[in-house]
């Protein structure tokens, strides 16, 4: 790992106040990809509210966010995301079928009606780094215009988060096999 995992004990004051705020909110704990934005204790402070909106306050079904999560994690290829978020996934109610498949670089069949709009808005916001008309239409459909931002919103925050712990090559728990298998892309062009 890159960046070593902070103790409260050796962090500086602005990094041990955003540790204290963190483990006061609605996670309880600093997770991982805090640990390494706490080496700038602003950009932590300001990322972890915008992350505890998407994740706990955001206008979305929970299975729709953690789904929208999921989504990123395996655009990503964010193994540590993934494990951490497809317990998260199958408790709100997405189908292990569903997970399985998007593991696999798949668009899942048996998708239900949300869960479509959300895969293919997010999809499209990855890969085109835009949406069509009819992801845009879709979703808009299904959560209101807040709830497309609010997708727009968990795509770019987790975008971050998996960022973060791919370049701090975060493990997984000894023994736990990576839970994505590569994917057979080429990488995209500037």
């Amino acid at each position: 790992m890159r960046f070593k995992e902070l103790d409260e004990g050796e962090m500086t004051e602005p990094q041990r106040a955003v540790y204290r705020e963190i483990c006061a909110g609605p996670r309880g704990r600093m997770g991982p990809p805090t640990n390494v934005l706490l080496r700038c204790p602003e950009l932590a402070s300001r990322t972890q509210k915008v992350g505890e909106y998407v994740r706990f306050g955001s206008s979305l079904p929970n299975r729709i966010t953690e789904f929208a999560i999921l989504i990123t994690a395996r655009y990503w290829s964010a193994q540590y995301e993934w494990y951490a978020h497809y317990p998260h996934a199958l408790k709100a109610g997405l189908s292990p079928d569903v997970a399985a498949e998007l593991a696999l670089g798949k668009r899942p069949s048996g998708m239900k009606d949300d869960e479509a709009a959300a895969h293919q808005f997010c999809t499209e916001l990855h890969e085109h780094k835009n949406v069509s008309d009819a992801a845009f239409d879709a979703a808009v459909k299904q959560f209101g215009e807040n709830g497309a931002v609010d997708l727009i919103g968990v795509s770019g925050y987790y975008t971050l988060v998996s960022m973060a712990l791919n370049v701090t090559q975060k493990p997984l728990p000894a023994g736990t096999p990576l839970p994505l298998p590569p994917l057979d892309r080429t990488p995209d062009r500037w």
